[in-house]
């Protein structure tokens, strides 16, 4: 069976099922009911004469035979061969996601942010369920368990279906996924998105426009979940990434003694570095608070003289979820002093002693008193006082908190501060992100900026990261899509040090040189691979 899917004739996809050898697929743009082979990615629509009945369908689920749908307030039923639809439940709401098991019937409705569980002989409401995420929610139900995924946390849910607890959670590789199915011991997710793109018009006076066009596409979902491990790996990739400095754009003097550091790729549980390898010229390896380092040393750099040095790396990594519910922190726990020695204090331009700050603190975090809610809270007040903006330089947390506007660089800074006086300790990681290419393995692909985000430290757990600005789309609710999770295309470049630095004064590393960084998606990584 094929990993990655782009059937034909579809314009979104919303909802898949399994018949045991092909997917089907429901496009509710068209009415279309599609009919998907997975080793080949041949197309049928299997409901010809019927395509107007299932306009706006966006449930799907197949069990002992039966077809079922779920249009806005219908759950429907398919009568066999011909597709046509015949009302089976009426409900009094409008609803995205169906599944079903051999007794009940699941419905999932993101206006009211619940999943309601009916008797399938009966249609009687049994009981409901809390929607783990925010976003709009598809179902399937297999082995015992309900599946979820949520078009805006990008995550896909293994729930309790008695309780609706979540007993775990997978971070998808793509964002917007909408439908989800296990085929066999696959589980196939697929994706509805959009894309800008250029189009060439021979009638336009400059030919090109930049217009938008739906991107759908189905993918299979990998996934690791160990029980002595609070945490899920997704889908892995072999990446690499080059990093290298040129002093072509460096200020005309002559320099002696030259000492150049710049932190190599780190060894975590969701990116494990495979080799390395020196560009331009060699270097020696040293661990600095327990990251490796990449340490270039000149005798003289002379006036005008170009160099270009760095390293390229091969990576594998993977999305990761973390599994951490406040109920699971033992508060009696102790912080190591080690650590709260070097993450409880201002070491970087914070602004922790300033009136405004520790406002900002206690507006943030009021009463709370256990950490992974205090961060959260931190989280979310941060998003309220903050738009997303570029800038050229970082300015202190309360320049940023009076300004109102921030880089992702400016919303770590406000994190660190607040969450450090509240005694949580919190250190800086990033610093590149591999563009996201969906099948262009081998094409080389370069970020425009780096990206900063935060890890926190919870007792008993270590440290857990969170994104610094990815998840603020400028007004409630928030995702927690990255809140305990990172996606496969962060690298973790230095945590909790500096990325690169000179031991010349005076003189910035923009003064000194112009960095070029490259990254290339060698392969997707097969299951049996995920052994991290």
């Amino acid at each position: 069976m094929r990993e990655l899917l782009y059937p034909l004739i579809v314009s979104s996809l919303h909802g898949l099922a399994w018949t045991g050898d092909h997917l089907l697929a429901v496009d509710p743009r068209t009415g279309y009911l599609l009919k998907i082979d997975v080793n080949n990615e041949q197309t049928a629509i299997s409901n010809g004469p019927a395509v107007d009945q299932w306009l706006d369908v966006t449930g799907l689920s197949l069990q002992s035979g039966e077809v079922w749908a779920l249009r806005e307030d219908r759950i429907l039923r398919a009568a066999p061969q011909s597709y046509v639809l015949e009302t089976a439940i009426e409900l009094d709401y409008l609803a995205e996601g169906l599944a079903l098991s051999d007794t009940e019937i699941f419905v999932s409705c993101q206006r009211s942010q619940f999943i309601f569980v009916y008797d399938r002989t009966t249609g009687e409401r049994k009981r409901i369920l809390d929607a783990p995420g925010i976003g709009e929610e598809n179902l399937t139900f297999d082995s015992g368990s309900l599946w979820v995924c949520d078009s805006v946390e990008q995550t896909v849910y293994c729930l309790d279906p008695e309780t609706g607890r979540v007993r775990f959670n997978i971070l998808t590789p793509y964002a917007k996924p909408k439908g989800l199915v296990f085929a066999g011991t696959c589980l196939y997710v697929s994706y509805s998105q959009e894309e800008d793109f250029i189009e060439e018009d021979p009638n336009r006076y400059n030919r090109q426009s930049i217009e938008t066009r739906g991107k759908t596409f189905i993918h299979r979902l990998k996934f690791i979940t160990k029980p002595d491990v609070p945490y899920t790996l997704s889908n892995g990739y072999l990446i690499e990434m080059t990093y290298c400095e040129e002093t072509a754009g460096r200020e005309s003097v002559a320099l002696e003694n030259v000492e150049w550091r710049i932190a190599l790729p780190a060894d975590t549980p969701r990116q494990k570095l495979v080799e390395v390898e020196a560009i331009g010229a060699p270097f020696r390896e040293v661990l600095i608070e327990g990251q490796r380092v990449a340490v270039f040393s000149f005798d003289a750099l002379a006036e005008g003289e170009i160099q270009v040095f760095g390293w390229r790396a091969v990576i594998e990594v993977h999305g990761i979820k973390y599994q951490i519910a406040p109920d699971d922190l033992d508060l009696n726990l102790e912080i190591p002093e080690a650590i709260k020695a070097q993450y409880l204090i201002d070491d970087d331009d914070l602004a922790m002693d300033t009136r405004r700050v520790r406002e900002a603190t206690y507006d943030a975090v009021g009463d709370l008193t256990n950490p992974l809610e205090q961060m959260l809270a931190i989280r979310e007040f941060v998003y309220d006082k903050l738009d997303y903006q570029v800038v050229n330089s970082i300015s202190s947390p309360d320049t940023v908190l009076l300004r109102g506007k921030g880089s992702c660089g400016e919303y770590v800074g406000v994190m660190l501060a607040l969450a450090r006086l509240t005694g949580i300790p919190c250190r800086t990681v990033g610093r590149y992100k591999c563009p996201e290419h969906l099948g262009g393995f081998g094409t080389p692909l370069e970020p425009r900026y780096n990206h900063v985000w935060i890890e926190f430290y919870l007792a008993g757990y270590g440290w857990v990261p969170c994104e610094s600005s990815a998840d603020d789309p400028g007004q409630r609710p928030y995702s927690q899509r990255f809140f305990l999770g990172l996606p496969w295309g962060h690298v973790e470049v230095g945590k909790g040090i500096n990325f690169e630095e000179t031991n010349v004064r005076g003189y910035s590393l923009s003064d000194l040189s112009i960095n070029h960084v490259r990254f290339k998606i060698l392969k997707e990584l097969p299951a049996e691979a995920e052994t991290l």
